[in-house]
């Protein structure tokens, strides 16, 4: 449960930097804190539960397209990510198209790393 909460942690600080970089991603809500942390909590579900799966079966056609399914994947998780939290919760980071998100998943993979490094997760 630690190193669930570590991920969390981890992707509200990426999230956060996103938002801040990004003209088309926008915080919808009333507080910023819950927007992050609502979209972070989607994206560490998604990230523990069916993103291994998902990457598993999509190996063949990843390895064909020399990683361009792993990226697009990555994309729909993020995308599944604002949807969801946006649904639920009415709060979280909406993300104006594909190329936003492509960029935004970027800089997520990025930031997650520093922060990880700092904090030892």
């Amino acid at each position: 449960m630690g190193h669930f909460i570590g991920r969390w942690f981890t992707l509200t600080v990426a999230a956060g930097v996103m938002v801040w970089l990004l003209p088309g991603t926008v915080i919808i809500g009333s507080s910023n804190v819950l927007a992050l942390l609502s979209f972070a909590l989607f994206m560490a579900l998604i990230n523990a539960s069916i993103k291994p799966i998902v990457h598993v079966l999509a190996l063949p056609i990843t390895i064909l397209t020399l990683g361009l399914a792993a990226l697009v994947i990555n994309v729909i998780f993020m995308e599944l990510a604002s949807w969801l939290s946006l649904a639920i919760f009415h709060t979280g980071v909406y993300i104006a198209g594909f190329w936003w998100a492509v960029i935004g998943g970027f800089i997520m993979m990025v930031v997650n790393g520093i922060v990880s490094a700092i904090i030892g997760d």
